[in-house]
């Protein structure tokens, strides 16, 4: 994609967890990126998405999404309207202008019966409104668009914005024992690590590159392990007693929207297209920890 100091990139989204590390880490790279959020650009207006995409940029990271997986089922119109409708708008656009387009996507698009690690060929065939949503981004993304990569990605924590990680923490301090579940397995991904992923995807000089790419965490977990694991680290860090976890039963926690029990992503064919090494969540988990301890703020300058 040919994304260099030159080059102008827009970030859309870029409020959330993952946008935040991008703009970071692209402004720490000396990379030209101009970065909106939900209240600068909302991209299920098509004349906004266009207005802003066409001020010359040569590539647009995307990665504005609703991922409230639970309230999607009560609020499928907006889940589609951001996810489906959205994503094509912004294809649409950078296909009119010329520009290149990094758009994220998730595991949840397959519903985790498979029995081994998805690659990016297998049939998607999600299980609730948040993964149809976002399986009909894609194919938004894959019509309008053919300089276009997508990401598949999961299980994303970090220290800005809500996720697992700070929800174990919060919950540990206030009850001082979890009951997660236990048999829903997946990979869990630092922020960090795949905004790391998608900023090698904007640098990558390569017309052979467009297409779907699975990026996630090297090590598939169970919620109720990854769970002992923040606890676990959070301990080593404070010295304080980690809470108690108690793994249960998926049927036990129900919710909402029902969860595939397998999502596993083969990352492979990413890691070799784009000379990648696996993300290590469990050095990713230990980095966040310490800088919610520490307390670091993330500064945001630029945006649109």
């Amino acid at each position: 994609m040919s994304a260099g100091r030159q080059d102008k990139i827009l970030l859309l989204g870029g409020g959330g967890q993952l946008g935040r590390e991008v703009e970071q880490l692209a402004r720490a790279r000396g990379l030209s990126m101009t970065v909106a959020t939900r209240e600068t650009v909302d991209i299920t207006h098509r004349l906004a998405v266009r207005s802003v995409i066409d001020q010359g940029y040569s590539l647009v990271i995307n990665t504005a999404a609703f991922t409230a997986v639970d309230r999607a089922e009560m609020e499928e119109g907006r889940a589609l309207a951001v996810n489906r409708d959205g994503a094509g708008f912004v294809a649409e656009a950078c296909r009119d202008t010329g520009a290149a387009l990094v758009h994220l996507s998730t595991d949840y698009v397959f519903d985790g019966t498979k029995g081994s690690a998805y690659v990016e060929t297998d049939p998607v065939s999600p299980l609730g409104v948040y993964g149809r949503s976002k399986a009909a981004g894609e194919d938004s993304v894959r019509q309008a668009c053919p300089r276009h990569v997508i990401l598949r990605t999961s299980w994303v924590f970090g220290a800005q914005g809500s996720n697992f990680v700070k929800t174990m923490l919060r919950l540990g301090r206030e009850r001082g024992e979890v009951s997660v579940v236990a048999d829903q397995l997946g990979c869990p991904t630092p922020a960090l690590g795949l905004a790391t992923a998608v900023l090698a995807v904007a640098v990558s000089s390569s017309d052979d590159d467009w297409g779907t790419y699975h990026c996630c965490g090297n090590e598939r977990t169970t919620w109720f392990d990854f769970a002992q694991a923040i606890f676990a680290e959070q301990s080593a860090l404070t010295g304080e007693t980690a809470p108690k976890v108690h793994p249960i039963a998926t049927e036990d926690y129900p919710t909402a929207a029902k969860r595939p029990p397998d999502s596993t992503l083969d990352c492979l064919a990413f890691q070799a297209r784009f000379r990648q090494q696996p993300i290590d969540w469990r050095q990713g988990l230990r980095d966040v920890l310490r800088e919610l301890q520490g307390g670091r703020q993330v500064a945001s300058a630029g945006r649109a």
